[in-house]
This record gives C-alpha cells, structure tokens and sequence, in this order.
C-alpha cells in the first residue's frame, strides 16, 4: 500500500498554504518533554516543517521524522538547518522506517489520512513501536466532514480503532493552544501499545 494524494500535500507546500501549520511546538507537548521521561526514540510522521524535531532533540530523545511532501521535507531542513538530518522524505505505509519506537508523535497526521486508511495507520503504528511503547500527541475530535482535516468522531470510535492500545492519557487542548481549525476539538492523548 502507498499513501495518496502526495500531489495534494506538495501544492499546499510549495504555495505555503497550510493553515494546519502551528508555526513552532503546541504548549501540552513542551509539559510532556518536561515530565521525567527516560528518553528514547521518537517517530514524527506528517512531520510538516519539523518544529517538533527540535524540541525531541533538545529533550535528548533519537529522533527521527519524515514528510511525505518533498516540498515539507526541503523546507524543514532549511529551517531546522544542523538537525536536518533527521528529517527525510518517506512514506509512511510503504516506506523503511525502523522500528521498536518508544514514542510515535502524533499531530495532524491521522487526521490528514483518507478515513478509509485509519485502520492500515493503526496496523502501521503496531509495527513501528516496540510493545509497551506510546502513539502520543495531539488527536482532532468532532463531527464528520470533507477533509481533510478528517475529525474522530468520539472517543468510542478511537477505542475501537485503537485496537490493542491503552489509552493512559486524555485531555483536552485549551482553544488557545490551537489554531482556529482545530479550536475546541483537540485532545492530547496517550494510547499505550499492549503488543497484541
């Protein structure tokens, strides 16, 4: 399986319309780098223009991201200037990635997937982290629409998507740590990989 649309995600790039970029690290996850965690690696996928990817880093975690946007990955470099290596161009559902990681960083990334693919992106994710290990970040939640952006619709639906995950943290993004896009309807939340 390969991922669609890579044309669709280029055009918004290279004009510089994407209004889903937050344009630095959302607020919840500078707390989570703060917690005492033992760091490890980190997946960042749909990883845009990589803001996240400093903040991984400077938290001293092995961090590797990727874009499925050659135009996203070339920008990101550019910014991220001596970690640009750790971004790359790849795809998710068919691409070399690794594996065995402690935490898989989500942010607009399900969202911006067909819902017809969810279920090959949790299938994915169950071969990226090692048992025990943590798909974590924020989670669009709301009535259905054309996405993308492609809302959950409730938290029943993410449990039953969610498939041999624990969900150990849940809550909600304040309004003004979104952008107006997502205002209201994120959640960060920690959904634990049982190995199953």
């Amino acid at each position: 399986m390969r991922s669609s649309n890579q044309e669709f995600w280029e055009k918004r790039y290279l004009d510089k319309t994407t209004p889903w970029d937050f344009r630095g690290v959302p607020p919840i996850l500078t707390t989570y780098l703060q917690r005492d965690h033992t760091p490890g690696s980190v997946l960042i996928p749909g990883c845009g223009l990589g803001y996240e990817v400093t903040a991984f880093h400077a938290a001293r975690w092995q961090t590797l991201a990727f874009d499925f946007s050659p135009a996203a990955v070339e920008q990101a470099k550019e910014k991220l200037g001596p970690l640009a290596h750790l971004v790359r161009h790849a795809d998710f559902f068919a691409d070399e990635l690794g594996g065995s990681y402690d935490i898989i960083y989500e942010r607009t990334f399900l969202c911006a997937l067909a819902p017809k693919l969810w279920p090959n992106y949790v299938e994915r994710i169950r071969q990226l982290l090692r048992p025990g290990g943590v798909l974590a970040g924020l989670f669009f939640y709301g009535e259905e629409e054309d996405g993308p952006p492609n809302p959950l619709a409730n938290l029943t639906m993410a449990r039953n998507l969610f498939t041999g995950f624990e969900l150990i943290v849940d809550e909600p993004i304040p309004a003004t740590d979104s952008l107006p896009l997502f205002a209201n309807r994120e959640r960060w939340q920690e959904w634990r990989y049982l190995g199953k």
